[in-house]
């Protein structure tokens, strides 16, 4: 296997981790807010696993929602480097 095999591979395009804090209404108490974080790998911008997870909590949950916001970050991105400013010696 060739390096630009694995990197096809390795760079799985427009899957992100995707990050949504969904807020929510308490069923017993519905004045109040709950939060909740949900994270997995997605497919950006149509985000399937999210829309999945949004329909279970409809059909499944009887909190309603109120607000869901999403963050997604690439998977891979090139090396951040910082280099350091000092020295350290041991004896």
């Amino acid at each position: 296997m060739l390096l630009r095999d694995i990197e096809a591979i390795v760079r799985i395009p427009d899957w992100r981790l995707t990050t949504a804090e969904i807020l929510y209404h308490m069923p017993d108490h519905p004045g109040l807010l709950q939060s909740f974080v949900w994270q997995k790998v997605d497919h950006a911008p149509r985000f399937p696993e999210l829309h999945r997870f949004l329909d279970f909590w409809q059909r499944e949950i009887h909190g309603p929602l109120h607000s869901v916001r999403v963050a997604s970050a690439a998977l891979t991105r090139p090396a951040e480097f910082r280099y350091a400013a000092g020295q350290f010696n041991l004896h």
